[in-house]
C-alpha cells in the first residue's frame, strides 16, 4: 500500500478486507469514510442514497458495484470469475482492449463483494501513486508564452 493512500486509508482497511469472511455495514462505512472522495462531496444525493439503501438491505455486491461506479467513473469491471473457491475481479479503464494490452487491476477473495472492494482499494492505491501534472515551480529560461489566437 502506498504512502499517499495511507493518508486516506487506515493501514488496517486492506487487511480487514482480506481477513473478513463477509462484508458488514461497519466495514462498508469505513471504506466510504476512508477511501471515497466523491461520496462525501455529493451529500444526500440520489446516488449516495441508493448506495446507503443497498448497504442497509445488505445487497453487498450491488453496493460495491455502485460504489465503483460512483467513485471510479472511468473504471469498469472487466472480468469477474469464480475459480477454486475464490472470486477473481479485474477493474479496467480500457475494457475493449485485448487482455494482454490492458492494465487491469485485479483482486481476489472468497466473497464477491469483498473481491470487488479489494480491487477498488487497489485502484485507489494506483491513483495515489500516479504523478499528476503540475505547473513547474521554476520556469525554464527558454520558456516563452505564446498566443495562438488569430484576431484578424
Amino acid at each position: 500500500m502506498t504512502a499517499a493512500l495511507r493518508r486516506l486509508d487506515p493501514p488496517s482497511l486492506s487487511q480487514r478486507l482480506r481477513a473478513a469472511p463477509a462484508p458488514t455495514r461497519p466495514l462498508m462505512l469505513d471504506i466510504i469514510a476512508h477511501a471515497c472522495r466523491r461520496f462525501p462531496l455529493l451529500g444526500q444525493s440520489e446516488r449516495t442514497g441508493r448506495i446507503m439503501r443497498l448497504i442497509d438491505a445488505e445487497a453487498w455486491v450491488d453496493a460495491a458495484l455502485a460504489l465503483v461506479e460512483l467513485e471510479l467513473p472511468m473504471w469498469q469491471a472487466r472480468r469477474i470469475v469464480y475459480d477454486e473457491g475464490e472470486w477473481h475481479c479485474a477493474l479496467s479503464r480500457e475494457r475493449e482492449l485485448p487482455e494482454w494490452l490492458d492494465a487491469a487491476v485485479e483482486a481476489r477473495h472468497a466473497d464477491l463483494a469483498l473481491a470487488l472492494l479489494s480491487a477498488f482499494i487497489e485502484v485507489r492505491a494506483l491513483a495515489a501513486d500516479t504523478p499528476r501534472p503540475s505547473v513547474p515551480s521554476v520556469l525554464d529560461s527558454l520558456y516563452e508564452p505564446l498566443a495562438c489566437d488569430n484576431f484578424s
